[in-house]
């Protein structure tokens, strides 16, 4: 999985080849560079992997990111910082989440930043991608470009 915060997309790629893309919703502050503790609505940067496949979750699905790793929760440390966790690739809410309306996120999806650092794209999205990805395939997150 290649996520471009640049282009807004995320790319599941086969050995090299682009296999299928999809727009996606990032952290409310996502571009204010990669996440450095709870809380921040910042989307990580970096090398990941899926740690777990949660076909059951308070989203349609969820593929689990092996976020904050040794280097994140390094530089977090420097800091005093929680590095924060549960970072998900996931659909759409299954039901209104802390003020956060389900219909809301389906109306707005690709014009708000709506996560809370996670990457989002639609149900039927996620249950492409959930069916396609194995759990401990690499994810790569790049930063918004200069």
């Amino acid at each position: 999985i290649l996520i471009s915060k640049s282009r807004k997309k995320l790319y599941l790629l086969n050995q090299g080849r682009i296999l299928n893309d999809y727009s996606v919703s990032f952290g409310f502050g996502f571009n204010q560079g990669a996440k450095l503790k709870r809380g921040d609505g910042r989307t990580p940067e970096g090398t990941y992997k899926v740690e777990f496949k949660y076909a059951d979750s308070a989203y349609h699905k969820a593929l689990k990111i092996s976020y904050p790793d040794a280097e994140d929760k390094a530089q977090s440390t420097v800091y005093g910082f929680d590095p924060g966790g549960d970072i998900m690739i996931h659909g759409f809410p299954n039901a209104d989440i802390g003020g956060l309306k389900r219909s809301y996120v389906q109306k707005n999806h690709l014009l708000a930043n709506w996560t809370q650092g996670c990457v989002a794209v639609t149900d039927s999205e996620i249950d492409q991608i959930f069916s396609l990805v194995a759990e401990e395939a690499a994810i790569e997150i790049c930063p918004l470009d200069n």
